[in-house]
């Protein structure tokens, strides 16, 4: 794997929107008719219909595309450079370095249980309320916690992104995913938890021992680091060196922890999302300017220079967005989905359950919102499955799988690129940590969706 050469993120980005526009040239058009239930648009199954009089995309709508992805990727992006403003402000207080220095003392010398415990909480608040965007305000302290531990920046996003992305994938009642889809499949919502419980012990294990694995040989050499050759800041590796912790320090912690009480409450009760979230942490770094006595001056520069460091991850996220647009605009992504259905049905169940996650891995590229996704494929999957026998609860958990672990390495995925850019990651370095431990869950996850099947899940 570390020979393979992948292209900088940003050409990378461009060369599948070349190929999206590519696909809307030579893909017969047409699309599935749409209806709203319950205020949900979903499509509405068996209504696929050609389309003859569609005009082709001009080679220019790559170019037009750009800011109008830029646009329409607006809340994700400007939620980049507000949280990047607001860290620079809390970082320059101390607090963040008088908490990587405390928790120096307690983790210090216990690699896996830093592992093992951080992986937990980000899979359980997941895979409970469907959190995964929020995380990013933990970026820079478990990159410097893992870096003052000999680690890297790969450890510390693999403990927050496979953390995060097996709870997505064995979701039990994230609001976005597995409810969405419970309720376009005509199930009980939040039923069948008791299969994706007993399911996320061995992924959960195959994606510990995957991070862990990779954190023991960085350990041992830190040439063996898939960011050794990237220059990085000079971390301290001695609890001693960090300032020990003040009421200021204390102060701003505080408010900190109430912001993430806040957001978890607003998320679970009323329907937050990135705006408010937005809004909460503004209010943050104001707040932590006064808690840590700065100046407005000193803290507008603080705020803008954080901001600036994610400008590139910004910029990513609206060329992920400009590739499912493309495809949209072309009326051909309808055409994939309905294709790529259409062989599960002579399958049979068992290996029709095991192709209906790859096909949602596979859409996952197009379609990175779990809920999106849903809205899409479900009402066809839904129909297949009961014609192949294959139960409804199966193919929601192939929807749940495909979505959730394939997020965790698709490029065009905004939160992941956001992730990444503030850990300083390259995605091709990302992409060769994560390729291996997709092969293995996909390999988990087909025998666990036949196993699925032949107890009449």
């Amino acid at each position: 794997m570390s020979k393979i050469k992948i292209p900088h993120t940003l050409v990378l980005m461009f060369i599948m929107m070349m190929v999206a526009l590519v696909l809307t040239w030579i893909l017969p058009t047409g699309s599935f008719d749409r209806q709203v239930e319950d205020g949900l648009t979903v499509v509405v199954p068996g209504s696929y219909e050609m389309q003859e009089d569609v005009p082709r995309l001009s080679p220019v709508r790559l170019l037009t595309v750009i800011p109008e992805a830029l646009e329409a990727a607006q809340n994700v992006i400007f939620f980049v450079f507000l949280i990047g403003g607001v860290l620079g402000i809390i970082r320059h207080t101390g607090a963040l370095d008088a908490v990587i220095g405390k928790l120096l003392e307690k983790f210090g010398s216990r690699m896996g249980l830093l592992i093992f415990g951080g992986m937990f909480i980000f899979g359980l608040f997941s895979s409970v309320i469907g959190m995964a965007a929020e995380y990013v305000v933990f970026v820079a302290l478990l990159v410097g916690l893992c870096r003052a531990i000999k680690l890297d920046a790969m450890v510390a996003m693999g403990i927050l992104v496979v953390g995060y992305g097996v709870g997505y994938g064995l979701s039990l009642t994230n609001p976005f995913t597995v409810v969405i889809a419970q309720a376009i499949a005509e199930v009980q919502p939040g039923s069948g938890a008791w299969l994706r419980i007993l399911l996320l012990i061995p992924v959960f294990a195959v994606g510990f021992h995957h991070v862990y694995s990779y954190a023991k040989k960085v350990k041992a050499d830190p040439a063996n680091s898939l960011l050794a050759d990237l220059p990085t800041e000079e971390i301290k590796q001695d609890a001693d060196a960090y300032p020990k912790m003040n009421k200021t320090h204390i102060a701003v912690i505080s408010a900190f922890g109430l912001a993430l009480a806040l957001l978890v409450y607003g998320i679970q009760w009323h329907g937050w999302y990135l705006t408010e979230l937005s809004a909460l942490f503004i209010g943050l770094g104001i707040a932590t300017i006064f808690i840590g006595r700065l100046g407005f001056d000193e803290a507008a520069q603080k705020f803008i220079d954080g901001a600036a460091q994610l400008t590139a991850t910004a910029l990513l996220v609206g060329f992920a967005r400009s590739i499912a647009m493309i495809l949209e605009d072309g009326q051909v992504l309808d055409t994939v989905i309905h294709y790529l259905s259409m062989p599960v049905d002579a399958m049979g169940s068992y290996f029709g359950a095991v192709g209906m996650l790859f096909i949602q891995s596979f859409l996952n590229l197009f379609i990175p919102s779990g809920s999106g996704q849903a809205f899409v494929t479900m009402p066809i999957m839904v129909p297949i499955a009961d014609t192949a026998e294959i139960g409804r609860q199966v193919a929601v958990l192939a929807f749940q799988m495909g979505d959730g672990f394939m997020n965790m390495i698709v490029p065009t995925n905004p939160v992941l690129m956001g992730i990444l850019g503030l850990a300083g990651i390259p995605y091709d370095r990302w992409f060769r940590f994560m390729a291996p431990l997709m092969l293995k869950l996909l390999v988990v996850c087909s025998f666990a969706l036949m196993f699925a099947v032949f107890v009449g899940y």
